[in-house]
């Protein structure tokens, strides 16, 4: 496939959309602006899954030619490709089309046969063995604290060039919070936050424990189906911070939250460590979002899948909105080479000329050609799936983020 499609509809993007069209928004105290939602391998639309039809992730693009085939193009050239763990720079095509239902029921089929050839340890939750002590809850570290860290105390800094190359993640070197700076790609990136989530907050009051988190809360998901309910989702036990996404009287209910509330970045890096039940219904999203809910700004979505799937990164082309569409690349999808039901690191390293996505500390994709340039405020989206059908009845599942780190 050489041709990436995406139609992502959600909030802020509705909002954004209405902005453009010089139509009067809702306000956002009563609507906020949920970031992106999953798409399909063919066609870049709202939630679709996040699988591949064979045990090689590299014949992930041919799971959905035909969808592609359908794809209005946008004729640029030069589209280098790869998968699984292996590095990618693209500088292809992509295109917008409004059809991805197709794709997104194809992957759905593909998605038991990839899951049944994953290898145990990957397809079981690994136990989590962190040492854990103290209270961090809602934790800023100042740069000065963070190098004084990372340097063993000294808070010196080296003129020695120990950048860490681009095919690699420093930060996913251990299972343990990142805690320091880091140096990646000849960029130091100052740890501006991070999240270990040691105290406990029982079931409706998690926004009272961690009050620098903000959360959605009150109204619909990107679907229309579920329902924006951090006191029924969110919990922090055992050092995860747990999304429980289950139905109450028919309605499924869902959770987002801001680590570091509606904080502004210029470029940024985000690590999270993170495992997910095998759920129909729902999905996860870890992203950048525009600051100022502009969709046209662009997006950056890593990891993206329905839950317990395989996922792949995607980041939207500054300046592409049209119709309800924006333009997302890799132009070719790339995977990751493991499913979500087993802890993992997903690291996003949003840089100046370049976006940079890293799995268990392996490059999977680089993009150079959909970099945003504005601010973007990091959000944690669990919600419903899209183009899929109805949520079903008795779909409940966990989502638990083990630890969250942000550097500017």
């Amino acid at each position: 496939m050489n041709s990436s499609i995406r139609t992502t509809l959600t909030a802020a993007a509705v909002i954004a959309g209405l902005a453009l069209a010089g139509q009067a928004a809702p306000a956002t105290s009563a609507v906020l602006a949920q970031g992106t939602t999953a798409t399909s391998s063919s066609t870049r639309s709202a939630g679709s899954v996040d699988v591949v039809d064979t045990s090689s992730l590299g014949a992930a693009s041919s799971a959905t030619a035909a969808a592609s085939s359908r794809a209005t193009t946008d004729s640029t050239a030069g589209t280098s490709t790869s998968t699984g763990t292996t590095s990618t720079t693209d500088t292809g095509t992509a295109a917008t089309v409004s059809d991805y239902a197709a794709a997104s029921k194809s992957q759905a089929a593909a998605s038991a046969k990839v899951s049944s050839q994953l290898s145990s340890p990957q397809a079981t939750a690994v136990a989590d063995t962190r040492a854990r002590s103290g209270n961090t809850a809602n934790t800023v570290i100042p740069p000065t604290a963070a190098t004084s860290l990372l340097a063993g105390g000294t808070g010196a800094s080296s003129s020695t060039d120990t950048s860490t190359p681009a095919s690699q993640d420093p930060s996913a070197d251990s299972t343990a919070m990142p805690v320091g700076d880091v140096t990646t790609n000849g960029r130091t990136w100052v740890q501006s936050y991070a999240q270990d989530f040691n105290t406990p907050a029982a079931l409706g009051s998690f926004s009272k424990v961690y009050p620098s988190m903000a959360t959605y809360s009150g109204f619909k998901d990107t679907s229309g189906q579920g329902l924006y309910a951090p006191d029924k989702v969110l919990s922090v036990s055992n050092g995860n911070l747990d999304f429980y996404l289950h139905s109450e009287n028919g309605q499924p209910l869902v959770a987002t939250v801001m680590p570091d509330d509606y904080a502004p970045h210029v470029t940024g890096r985000v690590s999270i460590r993170f495992k997910a039940d095998e759920t129909a219904g729902y999905k996860f999203v870890g992203m950048f979002w525009p600051s100022d809910d502009d969709w046209n700004e662009g997006e950056i979505d890593w990891p993206e899948s329905d839950l317990g799937q395989i996922p792949r990164p995607a980041s939207a082309m500054p300046g592409t909105y049209s119709n309800g569409n924006m333009k997302f690349m890799p132009a070719t999808e790339m995977f990751a080479d493991s499913n979500t039901t087993g802890y993992h690191t997903a690291t996003t390293e949003w840089d100046k000329n370049a976006v940079r996505f890293y799995w268990d500390g392996q490059l999977v994709s680089t993009v150079t050609n959909a970099v945003p340039t504005t601010a973007m405020r990091v959000t944690l989206q669990a919600e419903t799936w899209i183009g899929e059908g109805a949520v079903p009845a008795n779909a409940s599942g966990h989502l638990d983020i083990d630890w969250i780190s942000i550097w500017n």
